[in-house]
């Protein structure tokens, strides 16, 4: 089994990695091709593409600026310590043991607009590109046409190597967008997690994305291996709803948030 989640806005680079293992992103090739043409914008120019303050414009213009390889333990970080924000505060990456990192570095992927698929320990630098933004670029008119398939055959290669023919989506839609579903060598399970609040069950959005985190931690610790025993999630008041749930959606529930 597979899974993917997106990455965060927020960063932290200032704490230290708690492991001393690390791995090189297989697209970084690419990312230098967009930071390249992205280093070519003004703050002003950034704040504009991304709809963001002129002082976080000025923030990534200087996080472009000095982006550059190679990547090393002193100049950057694993994405998954790096990474902050809902989803990773329920993954909580930073109570990882080796064996944790080992099965999350062959089962978890990150979603991400700059570095296309990374695995947890892959080495990042400090970034802002949502894969949304539509950034005009060399090879198409927004960064779902930069990838185009280089996401989607590099997660079924990993299917292949895992032996596994099931992924689980927990990513938003806007980044698993970029995968191609009718290529997917896989059987695509999405969870979907519901809140209870004001007489019925509803997705509300913080408690949702700490809930895919939630779920991929329960997956790495548990080393499942099998997609059925997801449904034995019980993380914070979850529970597996069969009723709410389909073939590919599956509903989780919880009466009272925690």
């Amino acid at each position: 089994m597979l899974l993917v989640i997106s990455p965060a806005k927020t960063l932290d680079f200032e704490t230290p990695a708690h492991t001393e293992q690390y791995s090189q992103g297989a697209f970084l090739a690419r990312s230098q091709t967009l930071i390249s043409q992205l280093q070519k914008l003004s703050p002003d120019d950034i704040s504009a593409l991304m709809k963001i303050s002129p002082k976080l414009g000025e923030l990534n213009h200087h996080r472009f600026m000095n982006w550059a390889r190679p990547f090393t333990p002193a100049n950057a970080k694993a994405a998954v310590l790096a990474f902050r924000g809902d989803v990773y505060t329920g993954l909580n990456a930073d109570s990882f043991n080796d064996d944790d990192f080992n099965f999350a570095q062959q089962h978890l992927r990150i979603l991400s607009g700059l570095y296309g698929l990374l695995r947890p320990l892959d080495l990042i630098q400090p970034y802002r590109l949502e894969m949304g933004t539509r950034f005009e670029n060399k090879d198409g008119k927004n960064l779902y046409e930069f990838w185009d398939n280089k996401i989607t055959s590099a997660i079924n290669k990993q299917l292949t190597a895992i032996d596994s023919e099931v992924l689980v989506n927990l990513a938003s839609n806007e980044y698993f967008s970029a995968v191609k579903a009718k290529t997917l060598k896989a059987d695509i399970i999405t969870p979907v997690f519901k809140d209870f609040k004001n007489g019925k069950y509803k997705i509300i959005s913080f408690y949702a994305k700490k809930a895919r985190g939630l779920m991929a931690a329960y997956i790495i610790k548990q080393r499942i291996s099998d997609v059925d025993q997801l449904k034995a999630f019980d993380s914070e008041g979850y529970y597996f709803c069969a009723e709410q749930s389909s073939a590919r959606e599956w509903v989780f529930l919880r009466d009272t948030p925690a």
